[in-house]
């Protein structure tokens, strides 16, 4: 019979940051809450992460590959646009629909929007902001080193994907008289044809 293996102590403090993460988008990720939370030093945690963004990085990187993982761009089977709207319809499901749609951009108001912006909301903003940016351009940069996509800038083409992203999931919270899924759908295809077909 084989044990399971102990968590690392990088392992433990990344599951701390993240349930962290998960119970309040604003909280503020310091080392020694953290470091009690996973049950490791400060040291530790400082060897692992040295600063504030490289452990909100590694947190919003750990929760993407859960959500949005990287396999379907891989998948040379189905055409690259398919592959591509798969990814984008991924990160879009984070921000469910209706009810929970609400409840997401209500959070997202009242801790980025309404209040004067802190330092640590504007890193805490910034950091989610990143990852999701780093994420595209990586399925981006899949698609061109195949020959999928023209060489361009794929920076500027991931920041205007997520900016579709950004308006396709405020669409969800709010009313709306036609078909959400046909609309969500015609744009997504829309925003990946044009970065398909375009030199930009």
């Amino acid at each position: 019979m084989t044990r399971e293996r102990e968590p690392s102590s990088r392992d433990k403090v990344l599951q701390a940051a993240m349930a962290m993460f998960g119970e309040d988008l604003g909280a503020r990720l310091s080392v020694r809450a953290v470091a009690a939370r996973a049950g490791v030093s400060t040291g530790s945690l400082r060897y692992h992460f040295p600063t504030q963004r490289a452990l909100q990085d590694a947190v919003l990187a750990g929760i993407y590959d859960v959500v949005a993982p990287d396999d379907r761009i891989h998948d040379r089977s189905a055409p690259a646009r398919d592959r591509l709207i798969d990814c984008l319809r991924q990160v879009l499901a984070l921000a469910g629909v209706g009810a929970q749609a609400r409840a997401g951009w209500s959070e997202i108001f009242k801790t980025y929007i309404e209040p004067e912006p802190t330092d640590e909301s504007r890193a805490a903003y910034l950091a989610i902001e990143r990852e999701a940016h780093r994420r595209v351009e990586y399925w981006l940069t899949v698609l061109r080193d195949e020959g999928a996509l023209a060489d361009g800038d794929n920076g500027r083409r991931a920041r205007f994907l997520v900016t579709v992203l950004n308006g396709l999931s405020i669409a969800r919270a709010l009313p709306s008289e036609e078909s959400l899924l046909a609309t969500e759908t015609e744009t997504l295809h829309a925003a990946v044809d044009h970065v398909l077909n375009s030199r930009f």
